[in-house]
This record gives structure tokens, sequence and C-alpha cells, in this order.
């Protein structure tokens, strides 16, 4: 039975090798302390954390999440190790978005469990307003035994001040190299999905077709409201319908809001068009997938829920799978240890017997839970066909045939693909990696050298290149879903290196300017830039937005530049970086192309740019992690397939569209 513990309780411990599940609702970082009889931390290497999240008896994760499982063996501490805390805290400020105190969510849940799962005592950590880091709670040894007590003792310092509190003499030095740590993970991580559907069926069940205002009926359940935000991008408010309701209008039922006067009658927004229904199954099979069968108040919108419902689905079922192989692993060894503990047994027919038999036990667990995974990928394999072709342009893959009848849109679509994610257990299955429009998170396209998922080497140059081809491929995208006149291209490319790979642009007449070359050319594109944020701000904080001057382009802007650091100095990465702060929220976005380690001569200057952009690589590589269930999703940028010219057809059309809105 689960001994649920309150503040400062205790409960003994059977087991020696143990699982720590923590569930908090939003990402923290969790920490694993050594102490000795006193509780004091003798340095560093007796703390487990997201850069070193190995110590002997003790493994946590390597990144800030929502929901994390340590790993703890009793028997491997060492005899000095009296005591092992586990510490939580919330990300630095400066790492991402996401709350700065503990009182702003909700009260972190913490279990210990043996490893069957069965929980042995669980603590809610109640009581926290202002503190950012918690010892959440701690097991220690009294005469020979282990116990677990409740602590949540919260520290408003932050982990500086829990470590200094614990008696580690370099405590703030640590405390950065966490943060640090947890701020490289949390750049390239991506944002939660949308959330599903209220009852959990995944087997697409028919939404109820919506009720327009002339058919007396009011909001169909689950109509869209609030979108949730992807990849860093803040949430919008989906296309709401205007009902006007049946019957006389009532002035009590408008209280806080001016009487409608509306006819109840008149039509005022068309109603959606009903959502496909799959064909009958048959008995004891799954039903065949449909692309465009999840909520939402149009095509696009339900198809992005659906792309995100698969994303959700292939991540559970992936961890799932693994949990089950780490469970037959385990029970291998523990049954193995038990039964070999006897010198008798270890050789001989019956310790062979015994191995034998441990060994077709896991693979019995393993081949079910592959069965299970098979299963399920299949139905992701079936849903992901019938998906694909369906996709809008914005969504889809440049090969994708929606491109060749492409037209200049225009609205602006929900969102844009940025490439495809997948997971090793699943390489078959791609995702479209969607991010919200309009942009409110940079890019930063890493050109360094890398090894790709495949075992492939790129050195410098190719790097570069193929980092620059990325670039160009994004800004395309974003061209050619904004309707005419309403999004600009601007380049730095100090050196000219990036000549090349910019001649689809440079070509098709879509950028706004030429590349700018040199010192010159960094310092005139950032300072009008600047000088437009500027402006826009100046005026929205006024409330006077009318009072721009005129002719003021209020289109969306993209920044691209090439060849980080070169050609910028002190000045310009300060306008960089304020570009990068400011900018999205007027509409100025920036993409970067750089190597990571040559630009980190700049040092603390440039880490805040670094880490407030989503960090994309050239090459398929599995950087991107999500921090909700802990899988590293191997990331495979959006490129045009070789001799295509799918992107010249496309920004010939944008470029003949943009010379009509200009005249």
């Amino acid at each position: 039975m689960t001994a649920e513990l309150v503040r400062g309780q205790n409960h003994p411990l059977s087991q020696s090798r143990l699982e720590i599940r923590i569930s908090a609702g939003t990402p923290v970082v969790a920490v694993a302390a050594l102490g000795d009889e006193n509780g004091r931390i003798h340095g560093v290497e007796w703390v487990a954390h997201p850069g070193a999240p190995t110590q002997p008896g003790l493994e946590v994760p390597r990144q800030a999440a929502a929901d994390h499982r340590l790993a703890v063996d009793l028997d491997a501490v060492t005899e000095a190790v009296h005591r092992v805390s586990v510490l939580l805290a919330l990300p630095a400020p400066g790492s991402g978005p996401g709350p700065a105190r503990f009182g702003a969510v909700a009260a972190p849940f913490v279990a210990v469990t043996g490893l069957d799962g069965s929980e042995i005592a669980s603590y809610t950590i109640t009581g926290l307003e202002t503190e950012s880091a918690v010892v959440a709670l701690e097991l220690y040894r009294r005469q020979g035994a282990w116990k677990v007590r409740a602590v949540g003792q919260g520290y408003a310092g932050g982990l500086a001040d829990l470590l200094t509190d614990q008696g580690l003499p370099e405590a703030v030095q640590l405390a950065g190299a966490i943060n640090e740590a947890v701020a490289r993970g949390l750049a390239r991580s991506v944002q939660a999905p949308p959330p599903r559907p209220a009852d959990g069926d995944r087997s697409r069940q028919p939404a109820a077709p919506a009720v327009g205002p002339d058919q007396g009926g009011t909001a169909p359940q689950g109509a869209p409201g609030p979108v949730p935000p992807s990849y860093g991008v803040p949430g919008q408010t989906g296309p709401q319908p205007a009902y006007g309701g049946t019957g006389a209008a009532d002035p009590s039922a408008t209280t806080g809001g001016p009487i409608d006067y509306s006819h109840p009658g008149r039509r005022n927004s068309a109603p959606p068009p009903p959502p496909p229904t799959a064909p009958p199954a048959q008995p004891g099979q799954p039903a065949q997938p449909v692309a465009g069968d999840a909520t939402g108040w149009s095509m696009e919108e339900r198809l992005y829920n659906q792309v995100w419902g698969m994303f959700e689905d292939l991540a559970r079922t992936a961890a799932a799978y693994r949990s089950a192989v780490d469970f037959a692993e385990s029970r291998m060894d523990k049954e193995l240890e038990q039964a070999l503990s006897d010198p008798r047994s270890r050789i001989g027919g019956q310790g062979d017997a015994v191995r034998e038999a441990a060994r077709a036990r896991h693979a019995q667990l393993v081949d079910q839970a592959r069965e299970v995974l098979d299963r399920d990928l299949a139905q992701l394999a079936a849903e992901a066909d019938v998906v694909e072709p369906a996709l809008p342009p914005a969504f889809a893959r440049w090969d994708n045939p929606a491109w060749h009848a492409y037209r200049v849109p225009m609205e602006i679509p929900m969102a844009l693909r940025l490439g495809d994610l997948r997971l090793p257990e699943a390489d078959r299955i791609r995702i479209p990696m969607l991010l919200r429009l309009p942009l409110e998170r940079g890019l930063w396209i890493d050109s360094g050298r890398a090894d790709s998922v495949d075992g492939s080497f790129t050195d410098s140059h190719d790097m570069r290149r193929l980092a620059m081809e990325t670039a160009v491929a994004h800004a395309a995208r974003l061209l050619a879903v904004y309707p005419a006149g309403e999004f600009t291209v601007h380049v730095i490319d100090p050196a000219g290196s990036g000549e090349q790979p910019l001649a689809p642009l440079t070509r098709a007449g879509v950028l706004a300017a030429p590349p700018a070359r040199g010192a010159a050319g960094v310092t005139e594109v950032l300072g009008r830039l600047t000088q437009r944020v500027d402006l826009v701000q100046m005026a929205l904080r006024g409330g006077a937005p009318d009072a721009l001057p005129p002719g003021f382009d209020t289109s969306q802007h993209l920044l691209i530049v090439n060849d980080f650091p070169h050609g910028f100095d002190d000045r310009a990465v300060n306008q960089l970086r304020y570009l990068a702060d400011e900018g999205p929220s007027v509409g100025v976005h920036l993409m970067m192309v750089a190597d990571r380690e040559e630009s980190a001569g700049y040092g603390p200057l440039l880490d805040p740019l670094w880490r407030s952009l989503l960090r994309l690589t050239p090459v398929p590589d599995d950087h991107l992690a999500d921090p909700w269930v802990g899988h590293a999703w191997t990331y495979e940028p959006p490129l045009v397939p070789p001799g295509s010219q799918v992107l010249h057809q496309v920004l010939t059309q944008v470029a003949a569209a943009r010379r009509a809105w200009d005249r």
C-alpha cells in the first residue's frame, strides 16, 4: 500500500533499487545530491544534474521536463553517503518562457516506486509560493536501513541558495553550470502539441458537424478556442463563429458587454464543412484513418491538430515500448541476481537453467512489447499515408503535389512546416514539424561541423553551404505562404560566401534589396531595422498606431544573417540581440546562419541570443528534445529535392505577385 507522506513524515524502504517519479505540470530541473551523515555535499562530484547526469548509484534526466524518472541504486552508493536528496528547480530566467516561482504552477508530485512500478511512498509538495528551487524529499540511512522523508524545503534564491545551504563550496558555480546545461536543452526543445480530445480516443471518431447561426444552434462541443502553441510560439485565438442566437435579445444576458441588435436569424458566417468520416471498419479491425478528422473549425485547423495528435501518439507509443524493455532488462537482472546469489547454483546445469529461464522471460516480455509497438506503428503509418497527401502547401513537403497547384494565398496560414521529426523505433514515420505563424521565435541554423545520425561526417565548408540552403528553403516557404506584400526578406552576407545558395532568392527578385556586404552593409541594415522596431514600439506604446509615417511598410520582416560573426562589431551584436528580443512583437524576425563554436568568442554577450532562438541543423540530427516524454527526436530539414524546379516556380509566382502589389 502506498504511503502518502506529508512534510516531515518518513517511511521505511524495503528495496534498494528504486525509481523516483516526478510530475510537475511545467518543465522543471531534477537534481540528485549525495550527502554525508550531516547532510553536507562535499563537492560537485557528489551531485547528479543535467550536465553530469550519472553518479555512483544515481541517474537523472539530461533536460528540464514536466515528468521525470530518476534511477537510484542505494547499494551502489559509497559508504560515505548517508543521504540522497532530490532537488527540483525551475529553469533560470532567460532560459526560455516559463514560470519564475513554484507558487504560479500546480504543486509538484513526487513518488518513490520499485522497478516494477509499484508505489512505495508519494508526496505532493504544497505550500510553495516565491520559491524557485525545493528539496522535494530525501532518502537517508538510519541504523543500516534506508528510509524516505518528505522535505518540501523551498528557496527563493534558486539552486545557488539551495546548494549553498547544503554546504557545497562551489554552489554558485555549479548552479550556473546546471542552468547552462538546461538552457542548451531548452534551446533545442520542441513545445507541447495541442491537447488530446477529452475522451483520449485516438481512433479518429468523427467530429460533430458545426451548427451555423441560421440553424438556431449553439457552438459544438470542442469548438476551437485558443490554439495551444508549438515550438515556443505563443498561442493565438482561433477563428470563432459569430453566433447570434435565437429568440428575442435579453439585455440581462449581456452584462459586461453591448447588446447584440443583429437579426437573430441572419447568417453572419458560414458554418464549416462537415468533417470527413471513415468507412465502417471490419469487425475486430481498427477504423481506417481519414485526413482531417480531428477537431477544428476549418480543414486547415483539423489537419494541424491531427498532425500533432500523431506526434503525441508516436511519443507515447515509443515511451511505452522503451519502458517495457527497461522493465524486462531490470527484471532479468534481478532474477539472475537472486537466483545466483547462492554459490552452489553458479556452476553446473542448475545455473545454466536459471540463466536460460531468465533470458527466455526477458525475450517474451520484449516480444510482447514489440508486438504492441508494431500494431500502433502500423496504425500511425496508415494515418501518415493519408494525411501527408492532404496537407496544404504550408504544411507540405517540397515534393508534395500541392506545390504544383500553388497560388499566392490571400490569408496567412496557421503554421509553417520546418521539416520532419522521427524516432528510431519508427524510422519510416515522419511527423511534420509545424511552427505557428506569425513567428514569435527566431531560428538559429547551425553551420558548424557535425556528424549526422547515419554516421556520415560533414566538413565545415559543406555545412556552411547546407546551412545556407536550408535558410533559403525556410525563407522561400515564408514568402510563399504570406499574401503578396505582407512579408519582406533582408539578407546580411558580409563576405559574400552565401552568393550561390542565395541565388534562387536573388534571381527571382523577392528580396527587399541585394544582400548587404561588408561592415558598412551590416551597419546599414541593422540600423534600418532597429529604427523600424523603435518607431513601431513608440507608436504602439503611445496608443497611436496611426501616427506612423505615410507609406510605412507594415509587412512582416525577416532578417537572414549569414557567416556570423564576420563583419560584426560589439555595437552590431547588441543591435542583433535587440532585434531578437524586441523585433518579433512588432513583426521583425531573425534567422541566424552561424557556427555556435565560432560565435563563442562573444561569450556571455551572445549566449542570451543563442538561447532565445530555436536551433536547427542542415543535416538529419537527433538534437531536438521534447520535455514531456524525454525523447531525442531526429530532425530532418525541408530541403528541395535535387533537380526539382518547384522552388523556382514558387518564387516566380511570389515575385510576380509582389510586383503587381507594388504597382
